[in-house]
């Protein structure tokens, strides 16, 4: 039996992209920038995968560009941003538990010169409005905020953050991480006023080494990379066709399940947590079941043990989860999320993510519950030996 519950590191592919990518590498290869009919052929279902996108985040195609992924598009809006408005100010802004694809660039920035402000979380890791409305100041070019955060699930309240600036008679960018936001929560981009967005392929049953980035028609940026000027010069390299167009056909799908994948997941958390409750002692969630948390994302202390033990116990079961953010899953840091909520570390040493897809049923965790149970009831009785 094999259940896979590390939803937010990656998915698994849906067989319709996998068919989708296939026939591209097999059939349709041509190089998007030829001239010829194969060039032309794959230029088209580029094209397509790019309408497809653009639809279902409500933006238009020219706004769109295509990456290698999520690390890519924030780094790609957050540095070009930078860079093209230097001249305007050397102030910018982050929160504390943003994923290492932003917080390492803006450490980056603050070693060279700038001025940073990391805006601190409450015990359920929303930021406070009002710190951030008192940080921006004259010299504030640029503002990044991730949507959902990747260990814990909490939701930023990103479209109150255009109304801050319009008040402040601010200039400066609004950069969104949508990375695990991306076909898990409601999107409106315009209707937030939100400057650029980044997503990725692989967090919603499409191809790893696929992205997005959209770039609002008034933003402005200096590229990364330079080349052959694809991607309108944004981007330059060859697009990854296969790995486009398969994104668009997870897109498609997507679109048409939205709201039911969501409801059904929905169900499965607070199943899940309740039966945790009930059953298991010495717990700590760290993800609500409320409107402010994503429904994809569950994160738990489990006291008395380390967590990196428990997802062993759980893996020779055939169960797959994670510590937290397999990004940084090799460092020996604790998590920086969870010190910024405020746990303490005997609570962060206990703690895993789950994290749910659409492809989990009521039986896998029924399972996982049962599994879960007999492997704590083991390590803690290790433990006190």
């Amino acid at each position: 039996m094999e259940i896979y519950l590390d939803n937010s590191s990656t998915t698994k592919p849906r067989d319709e992209v996998i068919e989708e990518m296939t026939f591209m590498l097999k059939t349709c290869y041509g190089n998007p920038s030829s001239l010829h009919r194969m060039g032309f052929d794959a230029e088209k279902k580029v094209k397509w995968a790019r309408n497809i996108i653009a639809d279902f985040l409500k933006i238009r195609s020219d706004e769109l560009f295509f990456t290698s992924g999520g690390t890519e598009s924030n780094n790609l809006a957050i540095q070009g941003i930078i860079n093209k408005n230097l001249r305007y100010g050397n102030h910018i802004i982050t929160s504390k538990i943003e994923h290492p694809s932003v917080l390492d660039i803006f450490k980056n920035y603050e070693n060279r010169g700038l001025r940073v402000t990391y805006l601190d979380v409450d015990k359920d890791g929303i930021i406070d409005l009002e710190e951030l409305e008192e940080s921006i100041d004259d010299e504030t070019i640029l503002i990044a905020l991730m949507l959902v955060n990747n260990e814990i699930g909490s939701i930023e309240p990103v479209e109150k953050v255009k109304k801050i600036l319009m008040r402040k008679r601010s200039k400066s960018f609004f950069h969104v991480d949508g990375i695990q936001a991306f076909g898990k929560i409601p999107l409106h981009l315009k209707e937030w006023g939100i400057d650029s967005f980044s997503f990725s392929g692989h967090k919603i049953h499409g191809p790893k080494g696929t992205g997005g980035l959209y770039l609002n028609k008034n933003v402005i940026l200096n590229p990364l990379i330079f080349g052959g000027g694809q991607e309108r010069g944004i981007r330059s390299g060859t697009e990854n066709v296969p790995g486009i167009v398969g994104m668009g056909k997870a897109v498609e799908i997507l679109d048409n399940e939205f709201f039911e994948a969501r409801e059904k997941v929905t169900e499965l958390k607070k199943y899940f947590i309740g039966r945790l409750k009930n059953e298991i002692s010495d717990i700590k969630i760290n993800s609500g079941i409320d409107e402010r948390f994503s429904p994809f994302i569950l994160n738990v202390s489990f006291m008395g043990i380390r967590g990196e033990v428990l997802l062993h116990y759980l893996e020779e079961k055939g169960i797959y989860i994670s510590t937290g953010s397999a990004c940084s899953s090799h460092s020996k840091e604790k998590s920086h999320v969870l010190k910024s909520i405020g746990l303490k570390d005997r609570e962060i040493e206990g703690t895993v993510r789950f994290s749910f897809s659409a492809m989990n049923t009521k039986k896998d965790l029924d399972y996982t519950l049962d599994v879960l149970k007999d492997s704590l009831e083991e390590i803690r009785q290790i433990t006190k030996r």
